[in-house]
C-alpha cells in the first residue's frame, strides 16, 4: 500500500521570519544571528521579510516570541540565545524556563518557533556551537524554521 509523506522544503522564498535574539552573551548570540541570517539568505529569504528583535536575554525570549506569534505577521520565529553554566543554579532556571516557554508559545499559537538557544557548560562549548568546531546552531535553527514554515503551509493548503 502506498504511503504519503509530507515534508517542508528548504526554500525561504516568500516566507517572513522574526529572529528574537538575546543580548546577554552577545559575543555568542551575534555569531548565532550571523549564522541564521546566512541560512535565510542562502535559502532565498528577502531582506525585507526578515525582522530582528533584540531582548535582554534568554529568559525574555518567550514573552516576545508569544507577542510576535499572536501578531501573525511571520511564517516562523527563530529564537537565539546563550545560557552558559556558572557556579549557581541560575543556569538551570533560565535554560529550563526559556526552553519550556518557547515550546509553549509554539504549541499554543501554532507558530513554528525554532529553538536556537545554546545551553552549555562552558564558554568554549558555546563558541564551538556558534560557528567553530560544531557548526553554527543559529544556521541550524533557521533551516528548521524554513522547513517548518513550509510544512505548515502545505498542511494548511491540505497537501
Amino acid at each position: 500500500m502506498p504511503q504519503k509523506t509530507l515534508e517542508g522544503s528548504l526554500s525561504a522564498a516568500g516566507l517572513k521570519f522574526a529572529l528574537v535574539v538575546g543580548r546577554f552573551n552577545s559575543f555568542i548570540t551575534d555569531r548565532l544571528l550571523a549564522g541564521a541570517l546566512d541560512a535565510l539568505n542562502r535559502s532565498g529569504a528577502a531582506d525585507d521579510n526578515i525582522e530582528i528583535v533584540r531582548v535582554p536575554g534568554a529568559w525574555e525570549l518567550p514573552v516576545i516570541a508569544r507577542a510576535l506569534a499572536l501578531q501573525k505577521r511571520h511564517d516562523a520565529l527563530i529564537c537565539l540565545g546563550a545560557v552558559i553554566r556558572g557556579d549557581t543554579p541560575h543556569f538551570d532556571y533560565v535554560a529550563g524556563e526559556s526552553a519550556s516557554g518557547l515550546a509553549r508559545v509554539a504549541a499554543e499559537t501554532g507558530m513554528p518557533v525554532a529553538f536556537g538557544v545554546l545551553t552549555t557548560n562552558s564558554v568554549e562549548q558555546a563558541v564551538d556551537r556558534a560557528g567553530a568546531k560544531s557548526g553554527n546552531k543559529g544556521f541550524e535553527a533557521a533551516m528548521t524554521a524554513i522547513e517548518m514554515a513550509n510544512l505548515l503551509r502545505k498542511l494548511q493548503l491540505g497537501a
